[in-house]
């Protein structure tokens, strides 16, 4: 049975105080929205139908990004869940299968989960998403079981006091195939204290029918929601803690574990060592054996092994860093490619270039990259020797084995083996400092006098 999604995604979430529409609020730098998509990717959906609403040309943009056969459908008025899922009716007309039903700012959701509630829609026609409440409160919606079966999901606004002492709890989350799914919805009211079409109705509906409903228990931190940036900060912490056990089990050295920041997708191979206070943003893949030294930001990089980072570097998108070469602090590279054995050692940018194996990059060098308008290209040969505060100025080449002498500015190629020197000469004048020291002073003193 194929199987369609259908992600929640409409709410303006007024306590984050944003003009970006909830879902798209990031964890671990990639948005809530993109995190439910990921974990529903398990069931293989022939369809991915988000219901979008404040922001919709945003959140559209988003799930494109993510997957460009994500279909997006406007839900105008929020008039509740319910009413939200039969948006996706007309786009999902004559689909043949189980539709399952997210929220796109629940990021903790686990593909297992997924899993165990197609598996439970084998033997039930509606199965929900509950789990145990560990305190009685009153933000959740109450399964009343009898026995595996759900008679109904009750608010708890309108739920009578021994309802309101349920602890297995709804999560919003419900599966059933689409026919069924639908045409349950046609029944649903508004006749509640919201005043909204509730998808919490279906289950009840479903049982008045004489169809089997049940519900599959997760652990309570899969369903944790965002409201607000306090939730939000408090989700991303809870997102790192789990990453970074996730490396210190797979085998990466952190000494200090808490201070370092991964992304959704950071890749860290064993026996690398990420030393404290070192940020991982999207796309960073981290070879086994390499290090990255304290206070380092990488983002859409590539560092193999035996590599060395930092301190204080900085890698941007488009690096690639082969095996065994040395970045070192206050260095930038961006759009680059270091062959085996690099070195840029101290204070230096290297743009949009690449450089050859067994170069040496010296101190203060400058890949003057841009020209106001266009990025250009430096090409840097293998075993090149590049000397401190050299300024290239792309398009430029040095050749296999060529140097550069210290404080050149380099605008036209260099030859294999080359020496190239671009530098006025020095012009010494006797005494001239004292002269200008006195001319200064006195120039001063004049200012002070007419003040």
């Amino acid at each position: 049975m194929s199987v369609a999604l259908i992600i929640l995604a409409a709410g303006k979430g007024t306590r984050m105080n944003s003009d970006l529409p909830k879902v798209l609020h990031p964890i671990a730098g990639a948005p809530m929205l993109h995190h439910a998509l990921n974990a529903a990717s398990v069931l293989e959906p022939a369809h991915t139908i988000v219901v979008a609403g404040h922001g919709s040309e945003q959140v559209h943009a988003s799930a494109h990004a993510f997957d460009q056969a994500v279909d997006v459908v406007l839900q105008e008025e929020q008039l509740g869940t319910g009413h939200a899922v039969n948006q996706a009716r007309n786009a999902l007309a004559g689909f043949n299968g189980d539709v399952v039903v997210l929220f796109g700012d629940t990021p903790f959701l686990q593909p297992d989960t997924l899993i165990r509630m197609i598996e439970a829609r084998r033997k039930h026609d509606v199965v929900v998403l509950g789990f145990d409440i560990a305190e009685v409160q009153p933000r959740y919606g109450r399964l009343v079981m009898d026995g595996d079966q759900l008679v109904k999901i009750v608010e708890y606004k309108d739920a009578t006091e021994e309802e309101r002492a349920i602890r297995f709890t709804n999560s919003g989350l419900m599966a059933c195939d689409a026919e069924t799914l639908f045409s349950l919805l046609s029944e649903v009211t508004n006749d509640n204290a919201s005043g909204e079409y509730y998808l919490t109705a279906v289950p009840e509906l479903a049982t008045a029918r004489g169809l089997s409903v049940t519900a599959v228990k997760c652990d309570e931190a899969e369903t944790l929601g965002v409201d607000s940036r306090t939730d939000l900060a408090g989700a991303d912490a809870i997102f790192q803690s789990r990453a970074r056990a996730e490396l210190l089990d797979n085998g990466v050295t952190m000494m200090a574990p808490d201070t370092v920041y991964v992304s959704f997708d950071t890749v860290v191979g064993r026996d690398a060592l990420i030393e404290p206070n070192v940020v991982f943003g999207p796309g960073v893949t981290v070879e086994s054996g390499a290090t990255i030294r304290a206070f380092s930001h990488l983002e859409g990089c590539h560092v193999s092994r035996g590599a060395i980072v930092g301190p204080y570097a900085r890698l941007r998108p488009g690096t690639e860093l082969a095996e065994d070469v040395r970045i070192g602090n206050f260095v930038e590279v961006k759009n680059a490619t270091l062959a085996t054995g690099a070195k840029v050692n101290h204070l230096s940018y290297i743009g949009d270039a690449s450089v050859g194996e067994a170069s040496n990059i010296g101190a203060g060098t400058i890949t003057c990259n841009y020209d106001g308008v266009m990025k250009h290209r430096t090409e840097i040969g293998a075993r090149a020797f590049i000397g401190s505060n050299t300024m290239l100025v792309a398009p430029v080449s040095v050749g296999n084995e060529a140097m550069t002498g210290s404080g050149s500015v380099i605008t036209s190629d260099v030859d294999d083996g080359a020496l190239a020197i671009a530098r006025a000469p020095q012009v010494e004048k006797p005494g001239m400092a004292r002269k200008l020291i006195d001319m200064l002073k006195a120039k001063k003193a004049r200012q002070s006098r007419g003040s």
